[in-house]
């Protein structure tokens, strides 16, 4: 009997406790070193981070190569075009446009429209890279899972070009039009008028890779036209991540292993095209062999792309005859003047020079196409801490003259040197206009073809298998030569 009583006594004193343990329940369970929210100025720096290490790990890996300022020498796959899997931007790209999402939704509810507007950038510049590289991919429904998308389709890219091209007009609308201090922008540390001369400036990159789709002179002349879009007017403006000299936060390459390093050297292609121009980028990119660097008669030589395993390695006496990649970019990277020359690129004034040199010259702008090539030409030459000298504006494969084509050769080819370790930019800009005139890698494995494309990640099929197979019909066969909307 006693034990029953004490037992009642015991549930009785239990549930007269369970109210306040009520009351504190919810607290209890709220953790507070994992918060639900997180700030905008929190979230951006990241983004940026993580979007320009993915774009400088392709443009080593495979963009450098395939446009041919670099080849390799060991591993040589990439440079025979036995390309697999290439999934750094895709998987970038999604991961972090949740957090770009987080930002537009924060921005809107506190009607932020500066963080709106450089969260709309970066979306637009995202989604630009995944579609550059894949075609037809998840837009529309990407990143938003907790709205009920949980297989996304994938939108055709002139779908996203247009979302791109309206998203980049809004930014460009409203920065500026509310007074909140952005902190977190490790581009352009919160200078809001340079992140509404970014989003123009995308604009007219943007519209002149559809050109060959659409007529968009009316629609950069309006750019032009307008004071209230501007665009760069100098590298002052230019679109980069500055890294530092001290870790956590220096040039990727800084720390690669060496042997790593040397497997990729300076592309017989453009090298020679460097040494015929007497162009001295040349001594950026490049160093002069292992065998007489240091000596009173250097060598610069490079090898030709695609070569197989033996023949590369062999290839003018072997690897001490093969220039090697300028020490601007790994050792040096950290010293002064590394870090002007080895950046992370989203845009830069001398694109847009070029760009609107062709937009010139080709009649789709008003414009002197003359001064915007010298523009280019010379805040190229600036960007890597040089001069273009009289002498070498005034040679014939450079200076400004000539017919149409040839002034687009010239246009272009200055452009693709300009474009060396900035990314995938380079490839992007070649498919679309053909200059400079490459030639397949030399015992490439892809029916002497240069790719145009990135295979989607195998997962896909797993994770969102029937919105790939639609893709895949949409657009053409899943391999490295289908031409994406804008290339057909």
């Amino acid at each position: 009997m006693r034990k029953i009583v004490f037992k009642s006594i015991i549930i009785l004193s239990s549930l007269a406790l369970l109210p306040a343990c009520t009351d504190e329940f919810s607290e209890i369970n709220v953790n507070p070193n994992s918060p639900s929210e997180v700030n905008s100025s929190l979230l951006l720096p990241q983004i940026q981070r993580d979007m320009i290490n993915a774009v400088l790990g392709e443009a080593w890996g495979i963009g450098n190569i395939v446009i041919q300022h670099t080849a390799k020498n060991q591993f040589v796959n990439e440079d025979r075009y036995l390309w697999g899997e290439l999934n750094s931007i895709w998987n970038n790209v999604y991961d972090n446009m949740r957090d770009v999402n987080n930002i537009l939704r924060q921005s809107e509810e506190l009607d932020q429209n500066n963080y709106k507007g450089i969260a709309l950038i970066m979306k637009a510049w995202m989604f630009s890279l995944a579609t550059d590289c894949y075609g037809d991919v998840p837009y529309s429904e990407a990143a938003r899972a907790k709205e009920g998308y949980i297989y996304p389709k994938y939108d055709s890219q002139e779908d996203i070009y247009n979302g791109i091209l309206s998203d980049l007009k809004t930014a460009a609308d409203i920065l500026g039009s509310t007074g909140e201090v952005v902190s977190g922008d490790v581009i352009f540390n919160g200078d809001i008028a340079k992140w509404k001369k970014l989003a123009n400036s995308l604009r007219i990159r943007y519209l002149m890779r559809i050109s060959r789709k659409r007529n968009v002179g009316a629609d950069i002349q309006a750019i032009l036209s307008d004071p209230k879009y501007p665009v760069f007017g100098s590298n002052d403006d230019n679109a980069v991540y500055n890294f530092l000299s001290s870790a956590p936060d220096q040039f990727p390459l800084y720390t690669t292993r060496i042997g790593s390093f040397n497997e990729f050297r300076a592309s017989k292609t453009s090298l020679d095209m460097l040494k015929a121009l007497n162009d001295d980028r040349l001594y950026v990119f490049f160093r002069p062999t292992p065998a007489t660097e240091g000596s009173a008669s250097p060598v610069y030589e490079g090898i030709p792309n695609g070569l197989a395993d033996a023949e590369a390695l062999q290839y003018n006496g072997g690897p001490q005859n093969h220039s090697r990649i300028g020490e601007l970019f790994f050792e040096q990277s950290v010293s002064a003047q590394g870090i002007k020359v080895a950046k992370g690129v989203i845009m830069t004034y001398p694109e847009l020079q070029f760009l609107l040199a062709e937009a010139a010259e080709t009649g789709l702008i008003a414009g002197d196409a003359a001064t915007y090539y010298l523009n280019g030409v010379k805040s190229s030459f600036q960007y890597f801490d040089l001069t273009a000298s009289d002498a070498y504006l005034a040679q014939a494969a450079v200076a400004y003259s000539g017919s149409t084509p040839e002034k687009l050769v010239k246009i272009g080819t200055q452009k693709w040197i300009s474009f060396f370790y900035q990314g995938l930019e380079a490839w992007f800009d070649w498919r679309r206009t053909g200059i400079p005139s490459l030639q397949p890698s030399v015992d490439n494995q892809n029916e002497d073809r240069i790719p145009v494309r990135f295979i989607y990640p195998i997962i896909e099929q797993g994770l969102n298998g029937d919105n790939r197979a639609a893709a895949v019909a949409a657009q053409g066969p899943d391999d490295i030569n289908t031409k994406m909307w804008y290339l057909k």
